[in-house]
This record gives structure tokens, C-alpha cells and sequence, in this order.
């Protein structure tokens, strides 16, 4: 099995080297999108046949396959499928998705530049330090996590969906409000190609044609985004109460004993104002945090917490922990449980069902004389009943707060 893939931009009249022009005349079997085959179509030899790319892309490689069966069984011949794809194949192309769906496959290549360098070509912007981020049927995490580390420069490949307005506006609900934005529209297409550079808020005005690409510019230097520790005083509370939240040192105690540098999903139970989720966000965006609250007065307060700080893309949870369907969300390898309403044993219980084998539990044990069963009973009851190994525990006191004790356990 062989794929020659020709990556092509949107010109109309496509320039190929004699080498490819051969591989064309030469073709019997060719794939590709619509789009690619009005383009291609001039350039195909007679009696070509023609394998539309379409959703679901499985239907597509039974068709390669099947291909490849009747040339090798009754032709007797080793022919190759040649494919065409827009830009660079390899720059989240369809040369990717051939080596994970047929990584036997012999492979090919002959790339084209791929849209955002054609952007920032007609932009004359040296484009060797951007980040590169696909939000062409992703969703927003790897986007978010470039807004966070401040990086200067943002390559943004498109869809319908995740439009530059929709983008724009994103930045704008989070506060990250220096950047320009510059838009390219149907680039390589002599007749429709237009290069547009806009302020964010003009973005979430303007309508632009499809495909298109975005490159992202930081404006000015400006200082680190992200403390070391977000001042207690800056967060809404629940009902102005101090009490309601994670202290910002013992916050930034607990994301140590989460381990959530070399962790990948983190989930906060009993979120409130959100303090320990925003943090554990800014501080490692690489994070898919998943936050759970019972009470529903601090859905507005989370978002609020979440806009001010500039912490999107955390998935929030609303209602009782033990009765949330957790089949559908990412395991966690994370857990910290911030609130419990004394069931914290049959909350520890329910997070076992879905823990990461290597997967760490922490939660923060007050000590107050006027309370006579305190957490602390609780946690330790749990560990023995659930056959929880617990770690050395951290105390310490604030100030004129109770004592607390930070608390780790694992399977």
C-alpha cells in the first residue's frame, strides 16, 4: 500500500514541478475533498477515479482498502492512491491521519505552505517563534492554555464554528485584551485572498469568509499575567464571607501535594468561589480541570472569580457530587476535596470508582474546638474502610485561623 500525498493551496491554477505533474498523468486512484477536486479535476487523466474524503473518515479507508485488494488481486499491480490535501500535509494534515489509520502504509509527500504561513507571509512576519494552535474540530483547551503562558505570537487554524469573532470575543470575556488579531481569507486564491488586521473588539463585529486562519500578536511587553499566588482580598466571596475560601498559602500547599505538574486531570469538589480550581489553572494550564459545587449561588461567583482572573476552559459541575453522573468526564488523577457536608466517606468512595490507578486524593482538615467530630475523624475513618494508604500530614495555622492540616492519600 502507497499514498503519494500533493499538498495544494486554493489557487485556482495550481503550480506543480514536473516530478508531481508525473505522479498526476501517471495516477489511476485519487482521493481528496470537494474543494480539491474542482480544483484538481483539469489535472486528472482519463478514467481517474475519484474517492471523496468525507465524514466519517472510517467509510473513507474502507474504500482505500478495498482499493488497494482489487489493484493487488485482480490487476495484479502495486498502484498507488494519490491524494490530494490542503498546504502542508503533515502541519495537522491528512498525511497524519493515514499514518495512525494505516501506519503500514508507504508514504509520500509533497507539501505546499500551509495557511498560516501563507499569513504570515503576507504579513512579512517572521514566524519561527509562533505557537501553533488547531481549533479546526478541537475544542479550546490547547487555545486557552497559549492565552495563560502570555505566548506572543498565536497561529490559529480555524472552523465554523471557532470563528475569529468567536475567538475574539473568548480573549475578550478573560481579559486578554492585548493582542491584535490579523485574519486571512481563502489564502493562495488570487481572487478572494484578503488579509484583514483588527483590534479584538473589531473582530467580534466582522463576518468572515470561510476557510480562514488567524495569527494572534502580543501588543507591547507588558508584565507576567500569572501570580504566584492570587491575593485572597481579589476573589468574590460567598456572601462576602472570608471563612469561605482556600487561604492563599495553604492553596498553594495543597496544589503542591496534588503533584499537579506530572498530573493531567484534576478534579475540585466543593469548588465555592473556585480559589483552588483558578489557581491550579493559571499556575499549570496544561490541566483539564473538572470542578463540582453544590450549591447553585456559586455558579456566578465561580464565573465571575474565572473572568477576573483570566482562567477559562475549567468544566463546572452544579449539584450534589454523589448523585453526578461521572461517566462521561475524564478520569482524574487529581482530587481535592474542598467541601464535603459530612459525607466525605461516601465522596472518597465515589471518587475510587473512578480514581487513576496512580491517582492522589487531598483535602484540607480544620481543627476547631467547637466542633466535636472533626474532619480530620472523618478522613482517617474513610482511609481504613477504603484501604487508603495516607502520607505524613502538614499542619499548619494562619494568623488567628484554626489549625489545618493538609492530608494526602493514595490506593
Amino acid at each position: 500500500m502507497k499514498f503519494i500525498v500533493i499538498g495544494i493551496t486554493d489557487h485556482p491554477q495550481p503550480f506543480f514541478p514536473p516530478e508531481v505533474l508525473d505522479v498526476i498523468r501517471q495516477g489511476k486512484v485519487f482521493s481528496g475533498g470537494k474543494r480539491h477536486y474542482e480544483i484538481m479535476a483539469p489535472f486528472l487523466p482519463e478514467n481517474a477515479e475519484w474517492i471523496n474524503i468525507t465524514v466519517p473518515l472510517d467509510d473513507v479507508f474502507d474504500k482505500y482498502d478495498l482499493c488497494f485488494r482489487y489493484l493487488s488481486n485482480h490487476l495484479n499491480v502495486s498502484q498507488s492512491i494519490v491524494v490530494f490535501a490542503s498546504g502542508d500535509p503533515l502541519f495537522f494534515g491528512f498525511a497524519n491521519t493515514i499514518q495512525r489509520k494505516m501506519p503500514e502504509a508507504e508514504l509520500v509527500v509533497y507539501p505546499a505552505f500551509n495557511s498560516l504561513q501563507m499569513l504570515a507571509h503576507r504579513l512579512l512576519m517572521p514566524y519561527h517563534d509562533m505557537r501553533i494552535v488547531s481549533l479546526t474540530g478541537r475544542p479550546w483547551p490547547a487555545f486557552d492554555k497559549a492565552l495563560i503562558e502570555k505566548v506572543r505570537k498565536i497561529g490559529i487554524l480555524t472552523d465554523r464554528e471557532h470563528t475569529p469573532a468567536a475567538i475574539a470575543q473568548r480573549m475578550l470575556d478573560y481579559g486578554y485584551t492585548d493582542y491584535q488579531m490579523s485574519v486571512g481569507e481563502h489564502l493562495g486564491n488570487p481572487a478572494l485572498e484578503k488579509v484583514t488586521t483588527l483590534t479584538l473588539e473589531e473582530a467580534t463585529h466582522h463576518d468572515f469568509d470561510y476557510p480562514n486562519c488567524v495569527l494572534l500578536e502580543l501588543t507591547g511587553d507588558g508584565p507576567l499575567r500569572v501570580p504566584f499566588g492570587i491575593p485572597d482580598a481579589e476573589f468574590s466571596l460567598l456572601d462576602g464571607r472570608e471563612k469561605m475560601i482556600t487561604k492563599m498559602p495553604i492553596r498553594l500547599l495543597t496544589l503542591q501535594a496534588l503533584e499537579l505538574p506530572q498530573r493531567h486531570v484534576f478534579w475540585d469538589i466543593g469548588f465555592c468561589t473556585g480559589s483552588v480550581s483558578i489557581e491550579a489553572r493559571l499556575q499549570f494550564p496544561h490541566l483539564d480541570i473538572e470542578a463540582f459545587e453544590i450549591r447553585p449561588e456559586c455558579e456566578a461567583i465561580f464565573h465571575e472569580n474565572a473572568r477576573r482572573f483570566g482562567a477559562p476552559g475549567i468544566n463546572i459541575h452544579m449539584g450534589d457530587f454523589l448523585e453526578t453522573d461521572l461517566s462521561t468526564l475524564p478520569r482524574p488523577d487529581a482530587v481535592f476535596i474542598g467541601g464535603h457536608g459530612g459525607k466525605l466517606k461516601e465522596i472518597m468512595a465515589k471518587i475510587l470508582t473512578v480514581l487513576a490507578d496512580d491517582g492522589v486524593i487531598v483535602f484540607n482538615s480544620v481543627t476547631s474546638p467547637k466542633v466535636p467530630t472533626d474532619s480530620r475523624q472523618l478522613w482517617d475513618e474513610a482511609c481504613a474502610e477504603l484501604s487508603l494508604r495516607q502520607e505524613s500530614p502538614l499542619r499548619i495555622q494562619l494568623n488567628d485561623y484554626n489549625p489545618i492540616e493538609i492530608l494526602r492519600c493514595r490506593r
